[in-house]
């Protein structure tokens, strides 16, 4: 399983502009040297046969949010040892929450969302 999605990862990264939906992580298209468009098969289709669909569509979803955090605290001058502060936690703690790799709960979430003056949403499609 680690070595497909490495492979994923070495292949083609997913843009800035890649949503997720009922459908999944949208199929990606890929420029030829003539300019044209070429559609190949949809990552999700490769994800589901190497059996890792589900593991990507999290570690996407949980990098997403992380950069959005972290764009969030810079955007307002909010350090971590501030954000820390804040949250009334320790600084580990928002490394934690900054780190796509790692898993944290959702009232964590909640908490450092709303110190950015977000919120967090769910959908359940």
């Amino acid at each position: 399983m680690a070595r497909a999605w490495q492979r994923f990862r070495s292949g083609e990264s997913l843009d800035s502009h890649c949503l997720l939906g009922a459908e999944g992580i949208n199929t990606m298209s890929k420029k030829r040297k003539h300019g044209k468009n070429h559609m190949g098969s949809s990552i999700d289709d490769f994800l589901k046969k190497e059996n890792i669909f589900e593991e990507a569509q999290a570690q996407v979803v949980k990098e997403v949010v992380a950069w959005q955090l972290d764009e969030a605290m810079k955007q307002q001058k909010i350090s971590k040892y501030k954000m820390a502060a804040l949250l009334k936690t320790s600084r580990t703690q928002v490394d934690r929450l900054l780190n796509p790799k790692g898993d944290i709960t959702l009232s964590s979430l909640q908490r450092a969302a709303a110190t950015v003056g977000r919120r967090v949403m769910i959908d359940l499609v």
